[in-house]
């Protein structure tokens, strides 16, 4: 069985591409950060993983990822090989992603990423609705 779990952060926004041809699909690159769980002398490190989602879970993330968000995914290990310019072989391991979701509520995000959060919210998140306001809403 291959299969690949990784909670982590964007190292940076999703590279996007369509393929060409009729059928066009998006295809979607990015590297996620993720923390190895033991470090050696007290120093945090982080492993970063390569990704590559196809299709809808590629225009997802072109729409919604975005560089420092925390995400988990689940997918598959792939490698590969190819020759470079200079005749040399490379290897590349990559997971190809097929489920991702957001491991952390966009409030987090927001905090995280210095983003102000509105004047009138509480500190549950709800913004404070005026008193005398009922009469005008569309629905009941």
């Amino acid at each position: 069985m291959n299969k690949a779990i990784l909670m982590g952060r964007l190292t940076r926004d999703p590279e996007v591409r369509y393929s060409q041809g009729e059928n066009a699909m998006a295809i979607a690159r990015y590297t996620v950060a993720v923390d190895r769980r033991f470090a050696k002398d007290n120093q945090q490190s982080a492993d970063f993983i390569n990704c590559v989602c196809f299709g809808k879970s590629a225009e997802f993330a072109e729409k919604w990822l975005k560089q420092g968000i925390k995400i988990c995914i689940t997918g598959r290990i792939q490698t590969g090989s190819y020759t470079n310019k200079e005749d040399v072989k490379v290897y590349t391991t990559e997971v190809v992603v097929e489920d991702q979701e957001f491991a952390e509520s966009k409030r987090n995000q927001e905090g995280a990423s210095g983003i102000p959060t509105p004047a009138n919210a509480n500190a549950d998140g709800f913004m404070s609705i005026p008193d005398g306001v009922e009469d005008e809403l569309p629905f009941r």
